[in-house]
């Protein structure tokens, strides 16, 4: 997984509260072992209507958001199912970044071991984000995950909380399996002497 540390991107808005796995990545979508290939079908029944066609009202259509990298949405975003699909086709379609007032536990935990940072700021602070991008065409944020803040090239600073333990799972760039490895000298010491009680016995 690659560290993150710095990121300015292009804001992508889904203006809808309680978002749900679902929506994000729908079920018929599910068949797939790999992480990728997900992201062409992220949002697909908002996307697209029932013949494939292109649903041109849906935010993430509209050529001004193609290429969006941070995605801003509102309150309980990635409830429902506790799919792992869902940041998977988050991250494949191009979002590094979600700022939205409040998760799915299970969705924003996922977020983490996929390398995705997703903050939490208060529902008036993302209103103001949801504003800026409708005024600014090509609006973008700048996340310095090192300093916690937020900024954008018209003076805006917002900082934001993050657990240490998480922060640093992805300034270190590392998942469940990177952070077991860290201990490797540890688990080779321990199973060389486990091996040895065997033979002794």
């Amino acid at each position: 997984m690659e560290a993150f540390k710095l990121h300015t991107g292009l804001v992508g808005p889904v203006d809808r509260v309680n978002v749900d796995t679902d929506a994000i990545i729908p079920k018929q979508f599910l068949k797939r072992i790999e992480r990728s290939g997900f992201g062409q079908f992220l949002f697909f029944e908002w996307r697209f209507d029932e013949a494939g066609n292109v649903i041109p009202g849906f935010s993430l259509n509209q050529p001004r958001y193609q290429g969006a990298s941070v995605l801003i949405s509102r309150a309980n975003f990635g409830c429902g199912s506790s799919r792992e699909h869902a940041p998977w086709a988050i991250q494949d379609y191009g979002f590094s970044v979600i700022i939205a007032p409040s998760y799915a536990d299970i969705f924003y935990n996922n977020c983490f071991k996929n390398g995705i940072l997703p903050i939490k700021l208060s529902e008036e602070q993302v209103e103001e984000l949801f504003q800026r991008t409708a005024k600014t065409e090509g609006y973008k944020l700048t996340v310095d995950l090192e300093a916690k803040k937020i900024t954008d090239d018209q003076g805006l600073e917002i900082s934001f909380d993050l657990d240490e333990h998480r922060r640093q799972f992805l300034l270190q760039g590392l998942d469940d399996i990177g952070l077991t490895l860290k201990h490797e000298d540890k688990i080779t010491a321990y199973e060389a002497a486990h091996q040895a009680r065997l033979a002794y016995k």
